[in-house]
């Protein structure tokens, strides 16, 4: 597939389904992990544009920074701090609606204000890697980006055991 997006206007939901494909697309037959992922957040991050999205991955018994898009990012984190580490820690979706809110935020930028963190699952149901979107705007997640982000997750547990 070529590696250009067709974006579209339009809600948020309708941007999710029209995005969901084409990342299909870009995982097709590639099955280097960091690869996909780079793409995965740069097509988030292209057709949001939101303040920084990226993957933090479970190694050595904490999360360490992955392929990203936006500033420079907390490079370690523990499974016991942050957002990223509290939705480690609960396997499932965390939407922070402000997260100078959130006890024990991790500022790695502060301009960030709202947060969503998607884990990613193996077969064996232990969170592999999470999808950490932060927008410099308040309260700006909602069920909306909740279902069209784990949309995209799946499509990283479905491939995950045969990327390397």
């Amino acid at each position: 597939m070529a590696e250009d997006l067709q974006l579209i206007e339009g809600t948020r939901a309708e941007k999710y389904a029209n995005l969901l494909p084409q990342i299909e697309g870009l995982l097709h037959g590639e099955t280097d992990k960091y690869a996909n992922l780079a793409n995965i957040s740069a097509a988030l991050y292209q057709t949001f544009g939101f303040f920084w999205i990226g993957f933090y991955l479970v190694k050595q018994e904490q999360l360490v920074l992955g392929p990203f898009q936006g500033p420079v990012a907390c490079t370690r984190i523990p499974f016991s701090k942050g957002v990223c580490g509290f939705t480690y820690r609960e396997g499932k979706t965390v939407i922070v609606p402000n997260v100078d809110e959130f006890p024990g935020h991790i500022a790695c930028a502060s301009a960030s204000k709202s947060e969503i963190v998607v884990p990613a699952k193996n077969k064996k149901g232990e969170v592999i890697l999470v999808l950490d979107v932060d927008s410099d705007q308040l309260d700006d997640f909602s069920e909306t980006d909740k279902v069209g982000l784990e949309k995209i997750i799946s499509l990283v547990e479905k491939n995950w055991e045969n990327w390397n």
